[in-house]
């Protein structure tokens, strides 16, 4: 019996980008997140005595600035020869980019996969034999699976391959394969990257997404980490889920259709962080705030939305390790517009052609020269990495008029019915 990690998609030293914006961002978490999940995985691989660890593809974030990226993770490949385990790695997208890579030296303990044509390792001592083939260029666009030799009679085989397969959301379409193609190949299990949501795609053979080893923005919610196999007499016996990262992302929507006062919403709202801050399991937690559900208490939050945003990042503090990425105000009010300002009122009608108005997104710079100009205000940060501000883009279109619509009825109705 033996067991090997399979682990994808680290990214060391990646700057999170746009993070530290925010106000009372945890930058110490930030900063050295994904290194402190990698520490975890070299711990677990001396814990459990592992046999191997595969790394199968964007273990860098791009090129680097410096050489300390590369001279920590040889560090931590010593930690793990002086143990008498292996290391074998596909490079990916993103370690293709990286031009300091290609010029150090690993531990002899370290073995990466050709990037010319697949390549075959055999572990006689296991009766392993490992089949691979990293990038030689960021955009890889050929089916690189179909070239794997087929398994070795008699061997437990395991393919390395950084794929999107035949697609994956959010992923580029990069070596794409399908399922079918890398059954024939009659692999044990392969061991994939590229997609960071984990996901056992099949179990016959075994094919699987371990995810990325530690979430890097809002769109890498939950648990991250890495995959555990166990085989027993030529056979996956075990493929277990390890949770290692550090700093946990998550979107916490709060239905307040129930809430009929100020206090009650507040109430609502502190349930569901307590309730999300105990599935963090005592890590720092980056949480968006999105407020919705009919309600009563509707104008009042749009109407001093301000006010609001500061109470529940006050609120989300106070649990100690948890921060509030963002605020998100999504609620409606509980009553119609004719029922409140009248029918054939003006602010009626306002509201009206304000609901059905569709502005295109370079007609907004038109219209309102100003936000250009704010826009060339805004920090870097704010304008790239994952989740950047774009006004003009479809969806915070779309976002940016809902809040406009819902603001001017909030101060409308707030204000008392119009004479």
């Amino acid at each position: 019996m033996f067991r090997f990690i399979h682990a994808a998609d680290i990214h060391l030293d990646s700057p999170l980008r746009g993070l530290e914006a925010y106000p009372d961002a945890p930058l110490d978490e930030i900063r050295g997140a994904t290194r402190r999940a990698f520490d975890n995985l070299i711990d677990l691989a001396l814990d459990e005595q592992v046999a191997f660890v595969l790394l199968c593809g964007d273990l860098y974030d791009g090129d680097w600035k410096d050489y300390n990226t590369g001279l920590y993770f040889a560090q931590r490949m010593g930690r793990l020869r002086q143990a008498g385990i292996r290391v074998f790695m596909v490079s990916g997208n993103h370690d293709a980019a990286s031009h300091i890579t290609r010029h150090l030296q690993w531990p002899d303990n370290v073995q990466v996969f050709s990037s010319k044509k697949p390549q075959t390792v055999l572990l006689k001592d296991l009766g392993v034999a490992l089949h691979g083939q990293g990038y030689a260029q960021r955009a890889q666009s050929d089916n690189l699976a179909a070239a794997y030799p087929q398994g070795h009679a008699d061997w437990f085989n395991i393919g390395l391959l950084h794929t999107a397969l035949n697609g994956r959301p959010g992923h580029e379409p990069y070596a794409p394969c399908s399922l079918d193609q890398l059954r024939a190949k009659g692999y044990d299990y392969w061991a994939l990257g590229h997609v960071h949501q984990r996901e056992i795609v099949q179990e016959a053979p075994w094919v699987v997404f371990p995810g990325n080893l530690q979430g890097r923005h809002i769109r890498e919610t939950g648990s991250k980490g890495c995959t555990l196999v166990t085989v027993k007499d030529g056979v996956v016996e075990a493929v277990e889920h390890r949770v290692l990262d550090v700093l946990r992302w998550a979107c916490c929507r709060v239905d307040l259709s129930g809430a009929a006062s100020e206090e009650e919403a507040y109430g609502l709202v502190r349930a569901a962080l307590a309730e999300h801050k105990a599935q963090a399991e005592g890590r720092t937690l980056a949480l968006r705030l999105i407020l919705d559900g009919r309600t009563p208490v509707h104008a009042l939050l749009h109407g001093q939305a301000a006010r609001w945003t500061e109470e529940f990042r006050a609120l989300a503090a106070s649990f100690g390790d948890l921060w509030l990425e963002k605020l998100r105000f999504g609620t409606q009010a509980d009553t119609d517009l004719g029922a409140d300002l009248g029918d054939d009122s003006p602010f009626a009608g306002l509201l009206r052609f304000l609901a059905e108005v569709q502005l295109e997104g370079h007609r907004l710079y038109d219209l309102v020269p100003e936000l250009g100009e704010l826009r060339n205000r805004l920090p870097a940060e704010l304008l790239g990495g994952e989740d950047p501000f774009d006004p003009t883009e479809a969806g915070q279109l779309a976002e940016l008029q809902q809040d406009v619509r819902e603001l001017l009825r909030a101060r409308l109705l707030s204000s008392g019915r119009p004479a």
